[in-house]
């Protein structure tokens, strides 16, 4: 029986599974992290157990892998198993971004630091197009689909119109366009 059903996992050990998982994950990607440490390395969940924790935390606001972490700690040990899951992949992040607020604090004005940040920001928009082409290349293939990446890119940066209220028009819109069996023929 897996430590998900029996109920087995020590917090300690929920907690240093998630902190190792938010100390190596850099660049996005932290869902196929969880996912491969759940359900590959540790077994702790089954494939299935996790696309539901994935779909859930989807759904709800914040970071999909911290709702996930969430879902999975508490599968795992309760409560104190969704908070140890949670500080241990959030933990790692926070502690890097303190210390380096406090370095850039204090070498803001040092000419090296502005090169050395203006590269990392380079690097950073080029990781983000290329996770942008990655996720969305279904959707660049797709006229339909295209047209809502489109509108939504044209009302949000041209339009200045806040995303939120963007979703909220286009959600309807994309569920009647788009819903399962709306192009097959009728029997």
């Amino acid at each position: 029986m897996p430590p998900a059903a029996s109920n087995q996992l020590g917090v300690a050990e929920i907690f240093r599974a998630f902190a190792k998982i938010g100390v190596t994950s850099f660049g996005g990607g932290l869902v196929a992290y969880l996912r491969d440490a759940l359900v590959t390395d540790k077994k702790w969940m089954s494939e299935e157990e996790f696309l539901a924790a994935l779909e859930i935390g989807q759904t709800l606001p914040g970071l999909n892998s911290v709702n996930v972490a969430i879902i999975a700690g508490r599968k795992l040990a309760g409560p104190w198993g969704a908070f140890a899951a949670a500080s241990g992949l959030i933990l790692p992040g926070v502690v890097l971004l303190l210390v380096l607020g406090l370095l850039y604090d204090r070498f803001r004005h040092d000419p090296d630091v502005a090169a050395a940040l203006a590269g990392v920001a380079a690097a950073a928009v080029g990781l983000l197009l290329q996770v942008t082409l990655k996720i969305g290349a279904k959707q660049f293939l797709n006229l339909r689909d295209l047209c809502f990446v489109l509108g939504t890119f044209y009302l949000v940066a041209f339009q200045h119109v806040s995303l939120p209220v963007v979703l909220f028009l286009v959600a309807p819109i994309a569920i009647i366009l788009c819903r399962p069996g709306k192009l097959k023929p009728k029997a």
